[in-house]
């Protein structure tokens, strides 16, 4: 019987694969005319390629929305840059050589272009299609939307051939050096948006090279590659013309404090043992100079309940406000603000009394100084958000702004716009924008408009401290690398170095 079992079951098996001989070409299929730019790029290999039907799987031309204007005289002379997103949704672009006829063409106009014949090669750096005559593009419409594409300069130099040839924004970015007086956007500078560095470039001959210099501003542009080796593509960015740059702010303003770190849920009771971390970035002498610490638990039981309308000064169980009116803080070190417990995690542990308190206050039995009922924990250890904010000077009211903000997750009553705004108010930060830095709407506060960052979550009475690395250039003003948030997973036995060593904030 398991004889005729196998005979039989090999018997179907040979009938199938006889059945199922793969051809060419499907009843009623109809290959598109059109290949992506995604595909035409994945043809190069390094070599010169030669487009045609057979390696661009029978299509024959190309189709996408051009992005490139000449008007400014800053893009590489002759050539059409276009991008689609009809692979996979992914936007790509691709240059075509195309000569002078490069220069009739503007934002906006969708274009098909007949690209068999052509070579796909790199040239001066830039991957581009050449042998394309300007009579083989025909403009189909203008006017056609060209999305925001907002991309970290982190990965524009992770990732130069994705980005190559599509346009792109660089949000909240500043030159590095700062540009003295009189300086112009002419030539090489290097731009950072507090992810990375990345050459902006402007042709000495362009319309807008003798331009000013911004402090701080959105720099539109389309991404060029220069190779320096076979295997290295050094991308920069090109504006098209002086509306590419939209100034944000022309003057510094340097955050005299900075969060650096906190712990929210130590190994045990939390109750006067919760602190949090800053960094001054000059000198302060808090009895001639206040600040005030505010820290915000959204958990479901804390009250009162529903939105906060009185944004940072709510109080109660929702808000706590400890005044920092004495002791003293050098330019470049730590402080601490906390409970009076001055432990690295909770009863029981390391010491860390040593270090710079500004203040320690025993908040279990302690209302807080003008608002906040006292408490067993300051943060929320449910998951809702909670954060904390300092300000400058001990009144806080609900149109105080803070120097820096941070906040852990995003749930409870944190903003509503009805029936006005209520919230809490956020800084200019690395994080956080007052105004939308791409539509410049107003947006000042936590989770409104595209202030949705937060901090995540960990595992609640294990005892992590939120290391919040950074770079902070004083000079500059501003962030050049934004906090990224590391858990340090804190032991009984923990030492200083754990929190204040490698992976903390530094001060440039």
């Amino acid at each position: 019987m398991k004889k005729n079992i196998l005979y039989y079951c090999c018997l179907l098996l040979l009938f199938f694969t006889a059945g199922c001989k793969k051809e060419g070409n499907y009843p009623g299929g109809v290959i598109s005319p059109y290949i992506s730019i995604y595909d035409v790029r994945d043809l190069y290999r390094g070599n010169d390629v030669s487009l045609s039907k057979e390696n661009m799987f029978g299509s024959a031309k190309i189709t996408g929305v051009v992005v490139s204007d000449h008007t400014g005289n800053n893009l590489p002379e002759g050539l059409l840059v276009i991008q689609d997103k009809r692979r996979l949704s992914e936007l790509r672009g691709i240059s075509i050589a195309i000569g002078a006829d490069a220069a009739k063409y503007i934002p906006g106009d969708s274009v098909i272009v007949n690209v068999e014949g052509a070579v796909l090669k790199r040239a001066n750096g830039i991957l581009q299609i050449t042998g394309v005559s300007g009579g083989a593009v025909t403009k189909v419409s203008s006017g056609n939307p060209i999305g925001v594409n907002r991309v970290p300069s982190s990965s524009v130099l992770a990732d130069p051939g994705k980005y190559e040839s599509t346009l792109i924004v660089i949000v909240k970015a500043g030159f590095n050096p700062l540009p003295a007086p009189g300086d112009v956007l002419s030539g090489d500078k290097v731009l950072n948006d507090g992810f990375a560095d990345l050459t902006l470039h402007t042709e000495a001959t362009s319309k807008f090279a003798n331009t000013p210099a911004p402090f701080l501003a959105n720099f539109y542009g389309i991404v060029f590659n220069k190779q320096v080796s076979d295997t290295q593509l050094i991308p920069q960015l090109r504006m098209r013309t002086v509306d590419d740059v939209v100034v944000l702010s022309s003057t510094i303003n340097i955050a005299p404090v900075i969060i650096t770190g906190f712990i929210s849920d130590v190994a045990g009771g939390d109750g006067n043992y919760e602190y949090m971390q800053f960094m001054a970035t000059q000198d302060i002498n808090f009895a001639t100079t206040p600040y005030s610490v505010v820290v915000t638990n959204n958990a479901n039981a804390s009250v009162p309940t529903g939105y906060p309308v009185n944004g940072w000064a709510t109080g109660n169980m929702r808000t706590y406000k400890m005044n920092l009116t004495s002791g003293t803080a050098a330019k470049g070190t730590f402080f601490y603000v906390g409970g009076t417990g001055k432990t690295i995690n909770g009863a029981s542990s390391t010491s860390i009394s040593s270090v710079n308190w500004i203040r320690s206050f025993n908040y279990t039995t302690t209302d807080g100084d003008g608002f906040g009922t006292k408490t067993s924990g300051l943060f929320a250890n449910s998951g809702n958000a909670s954060g904390f904010a300092i300000f400058k000077g001990t009144n806080v009211d609900v149109n105080s702004a803070p120097v820096d903000v941070l906040f852990v997750s995003t749930g409870g009553s944190l903003y509503t716009t009805t029936p006005a705004p209520q919230g809490y108010r956020i800084a200019n930060t690395d994080w956080y924008d007052i105004k939308n830095p791409i539509t410049l709407e107003d947006q000042p506060f936590y989770r409104s408009g595209s202030n949705t960052l937060n901090m995540s979550y960990t595992t609640a009475d294990l005892g992590y401290f939120y290391k919040m690395g950074g770079e902070y250039n004083v000079t500059l003003g501003r962030w050049t690398k934004a906090r990224a948030q590391n858990n340090v997973l804190l032991t009984k036995t923990s030492q200083l170095v754990e929190i204040e060593g490698p992976g903390s904030t530094v001060l440039k």
